[in-house]
């Protein structure tokens, strides 16, 4: 038992603890349900959720999400198609995105997996001042895929 002004009252019984609550116009709460014994305070509830909630606030407001984008492109891309691809994943880098390279295969390219490797590679020699190669290339039906992180 937690008095209201931070005391430790030491361990007694929930009657006992409710009366002492009720003595000072405050509520009993069960802070640390699983501990053993269990750890309750008496304090004014509707404050105590009023500091909780805007504690959350606070944390969700600092937290960044991270988005995956993802560019698209086919083994045989022209040199400044492959440019501009490049220039993009920069620009979602420095975001702090991560960014899913595909290469989609149509037809009989997917007898060819190794353009599409080559391709991965060279996308990461592009970037590798910028990124981490979170995930390695490697086929996922009709496409390979590859992850990279900012690092």
């Amino acid at each position: 038992m937690i008095g209201a002004d931070g005391e430790q009252l030491g361990i007694m019984s929930a009657d006992k603890g409710l009366r002492l609550a009720r003595e000072e116009n405050l509520d009993l709460v069960n802070v640390a349900p699983r501990a053993k014994p269990p750890v309750c305070r008496i304090m004014d509830f509707g404050k105590y959720k009023y500091e909780q909630s805007k504690r959350d606030k606070q944390a969700r407001k600092r937290q960044h999400s991270i988005t995956v984008k993802e560019v698209k492109m086919r083994p045989k891309i022209e040199n400044h198609d492959f440019m501009v691809k490049a220039r993009n994943c920069i620009r979602f880098l420095e975001d702090g995105d991560k960014v899913k390279v595909s290469v989609m295969f149509r037809g009989r390219e997917i007898t060819h997996p190794e353009l599409g490797r080559k391709l991965c590679l060279k996308m990461t020699k592009e970037l590798k001042d910028i990124c981490v190669v979170e995930k390695q290339p490697r086929m996922e039906g009709r496409n390979m895929v590859m992850i990279l992180a900012p690092k």
